[in-house]
C-alpha cells in the first residue's frame, strides 16, 4: 500500500483554477505506478476524472473535464498533479488520488491493489 498524501484543495470562484498534488513520503516512490484522480460529490459515487501512466505517455480524461483539467507527474519528486482550470460549480467534490490504477478511458482503482489518498475538498462557488 502506498502512503499517498494529497494537498491543494480549497475554495475558488467559478472560472478559477486550483492545482492538486499527490505525493509519497521519502522512502517511497510513485515512479512505477499509474496515478489516477477521482472525485466524489455529496450523494454521488466516486468517479475517475483523469489518469496518467508511469512514464506520462498515456493520459486519459473523463469527458466532463476534458479541455479544462490537466494531469501530469514529476517522477523525480514522486508527485502527481491535477491542474484544474475553468472550474465550474459542478466540479465541487472531494478529490482523491490513487495508485496504481488501470488507466484507460475507464479509470479503475482495484481493491486490494490500489491505495487512496486522504481526499481534499474542492469547492467552486461565488
Amino acid at each position: 500500500q502506498l502512503p499517498l498524501v494529497e494537498s491543494g484543495g480549497g475554495w475558488v470562484q467559478p472560472g478559477g483554477s486550483l492545482r492538486l498534488s499527490c505525493a509519497v513520503p521519502s522512502g517511497s516512490t510513485l515512479e512505477h505506478y499509474a496515478i489516477g484522480w477521482f472525485r466524489q460529490a455529496p450523494g454521488k459515487e466516486r468517479v475517475g476524472v483523469g489518469c496518467i501512466s508511469p512514464t506520462g505517455d498515456n493520459i486519459n480524461y473523463d469527458d466532463s473535464v476534458k479541455g479544462r483539467f490537466t494531469v501530469s507527474r514529476d517522477n523525480a519528486k514522486s508527485t502527481g498533479y491535477l491542474q484544474m482550470d475553468s472550474l465550474k460549480p459542478e466540479d465541487t467534490a472531494v478529490y482523491f488520488c490513487a495508485a496504481p490504477v488501470y488507466c484507460s478511458r475507464l479509470i479503475v482503482c482495484y481493491e486490494g491493489v490500489c491505495s487512496w489518498g486522504q481526499g481534499t475538498q474542492v469547492t467552486v462557488s461565488s
